[in-house]
């Protein structure tokens, strides 16, 4: 069992891949339980494909070899995004999911656009669709360190705000709380976690790393700090064991930890029916 748990470690790259999963999976969750808890569960999904046009443009630019070109162009338009997606739900009377699809919608087809006119480029940069955490190097990592690190430390500073805008606009308000500047400062901070975390999972699986482990939580227990501590958790361990799981069987790694962490979630769910059940056969 020893060896079975030290061997991976043997390889660079395995090490550098946990490493990465690791913390992605406590971004996601930590940022992901502010989107369950106001109901933004699209937005992580539509980040995701909105980032299109800035990889062809990073693309079109730079060119396939230089990808800190693509990382900061699909940064600054994920951010553009976001923010564009607050601003139409603010200025006018749409619902905040209205707004995510008009933006996204559009995004999505301008990059598709782009994308259709680079030969090569849908192959070129196949690891964004489907996610290559194996092939993240040690400057990736200090990207996904150093952003994550600061996303993490602006949550901490601006708990309480986040907290009383995502729960009650009306009381925030109330207190006098820019509730705007933070709703903004919310939709960046998911825009930066989505697009640390596409190396990792991809645009496909990106929703799932960002709500699962948020909503598991958030089955086992209500009060918000246990559901951050705790989809910190799961969001880790889904990472870990994701990886193991495609050094043994040779599926593909972004694949692999989200399935854990839908297994995760299932077993929770089985877990909090089974014993509401019992509770209340016990109480009749």
């Amino acid at each position: 069992m020893l060896e079975w748990l030290i061997a991976p470690l043997d390889y660079a790259f395995m090490v550098r891949g946990i490493l990465a999963a690791v913390a992605v999976g406590i971004l996601c969750s930590t940022v992901g339980a502010f989107v369950v808890l106001r109901g933004m569960t699209f937005i992580g999904d539509a980040l995701a494909h909105a980032i299109l046009p800035g990889l062809a443009v990073g693309f079109l630019t730079a060119g396939e070899g230089n990808r800190d070109s693509l990382f900061w162009w699909a940064l600054a338009t994920a951010i553009v995004t976001s923010l564009g997606m607050g601003w139409i739900s603010e200025r006018t009377r749409f619902r905040e999911d209205a707004a995510i699809g008009i933006v996204f919608a559009g995004m999505f087809a301008l990059g598709i656009a782009l994308i259709s006119t680079v030969r090569g480029f849908s192959v070129d940069l196949v690891h964004f669709l489907f996610g290559n955490v194996l092939g993240v190097s040690n400057h990736d990592l200090v990207l996904i360190a150093s952003f994550g690190g600061t996303v993490l430390l602006i949550l901490a500073l601006f708990y309480k705000e986040l907290v009383i805008v995502s729960f009650d606009i009306t009381l925030a308000r109330t207190l006098r709380i820019r509730a705007g500047f933070y709703r903004y400062l919310l939709f960046v901070l998911i825009a930066i976690t989505v697009v640390l975390s596409l190396q990792t999972v991809g645009i496909g699986l990106m929703l799932a790393m960002l709500v699962t482990p948020a909503s598991t939580a958030h089955l086992l227990t209500k009060r918000l700090p246990s559901m951050l501590l705790l989809g910190s958790l799961l969001g880790a361990l889904s990472g870990i064991i994701g990886l193991y799981l495609s050094f043994y069987f040779g599926v593909a790694s972004g694949a692999a930890i989200v399935l854990v962490s839908i297994a995760f979630f299932l077993i929770a769910l089985a877990a909090t029916t089974v014993g509401g059940f019992v509770r209340r056969t016990r109480n009749a």
